[in-house]
């Protein structure tokens, strides 16, 4: 159920700053050759089939992102699903795998999602098909018991991402050497923990995360934290806050504070939530610094973002 808070009042805070030559006789017709080279070569660059990744990264997937289709509802990529019972898995609750259709464009990274206390998969079932058709693999989970705490979160996110690796029916569509997590809530310090014992991780994002260790210098992964200027559960001044502030400065790391919302906020679809959490695993997931625009400089307040902290440019 979705709860409504007051929002604070929360003056923005100050982000930090970011950190031919002339030719004639025989050369003209050297010149002509080369030229003539290059256009046909042209040509057949111009000829490679549609999913032929041309560019010098591998891992970009899907067209030139542009403000509007990161903000858009679906992305370019038709998705599927398929249910997972927690019968057929260990460690976790089961839960819904989302992924692109298509196999043209070879694997994908995949990101795993935990809900928060009390709460079902269904809480943050909507990040599975919006972040699925932006070109990722999108597993998100129901926990063991939904009074799980984060630390026991963390393990399950792991689980979750073995199971997704190693046994899962899509297993073939998926990179596993570039894997993220988040999470809502407990979900979202269990993102934290996760990261924490397992550094080859590519990308953390706790969604008005909890958690009672508010300090993590020991992560190795770049972290997106995102709070909530209204939430009245996990306050950002004691949680979120804390935990951007606790990460070393040589890590990538940004802090969203998401304006006139609630600890709840996450678990209804958000387009704030998903522009910026699609910029960060695209951007860390598979190294696309054609998303690198959304996140430096760093984005100014607006009416859904009362503040945001990072360091720019990222050196990933």
């Amino acid at each position: 159920m979705q709860q409504h808070l007051p929002s604070g009042t929360i003056p923005p805070r100050p982000s930090r700053p970011s950190r031919s030559g002339t030719f004639t006789g025989r050369s003209r017709t050297l010149t002509g050759l080369v030229t003539a080279a290059a256009a046909t070569a042209g040509l057949l660059l111009t000829g490679l089939a549609p999913g032929a990744q041309a560019a010098d990264n591998p891992y970009e997937r899907g067209p030139a992102p542009t403000n509007a289709s990161i903000e858009a509802s679906r992305g370019s990529y038709a998705v599927s699903q398929t249910s997972v019972s927690s019968l057929v898995v260990s460690g976790f609750g089961g839960g819904t795998i989302y992924y692109p259709t298509s196999t043209a464009d070879g694997t994908f990274g995949a990101v795993v999602i935990s809900p928060g206390f009390t709460a079902y998969e269904s809480s943050i079932a909507w990040l599975g098909p919006r972040l699925a058709s932006q070109g990722f693999v999108v597993f998100t989970i129901d926990t063991n018991t939904t009074l799980d705490q984060p630390d026991s979160r963390g393990r399950q996110l792991l689980a979750a991402l073995d199971y997704l690796t190693q046994r899962s029916s899509v297993r073939t569509r998926v990179d596993a050497t570039r894997l993220g997590v988040m999470g809502h809530s407990m979900g979202g310090g269990g993102s934290l923990e996760a990261a924490k014992s397992r550094p080859s991780l590519k990308a953390a994002i706790p969604l008005t995360g909890w958690n009672t260790d508010k300090t993590w210098p020991e992560l190795r992964t770049p972290t997106l934290v995102v709070g909530a200027d209204g939430d009245t559960i996990a306050p950002v001044a004691t949680h979120s806050e804390p935990f951007y502030e606790s990460l070393t400065g040589s890590l990538d790391k940004a802090y969203l504070e998401l304006r006139g919302a609630s600890h709840f906020t996450p678990n209804t679809s958000d387009t704030t939530i998903a522009k910026y959490s699609i910029s960060w695993l695209k951007r860390f997931i598979d190294n696309d610094s054609r998303y690198e625009q959304f996140l430096c400089p760093l984005p100014r307040p607006s009416l859904t973002i009362a503040e945001y902290r990072g360091n720019c440019p990222h050196t990933a």
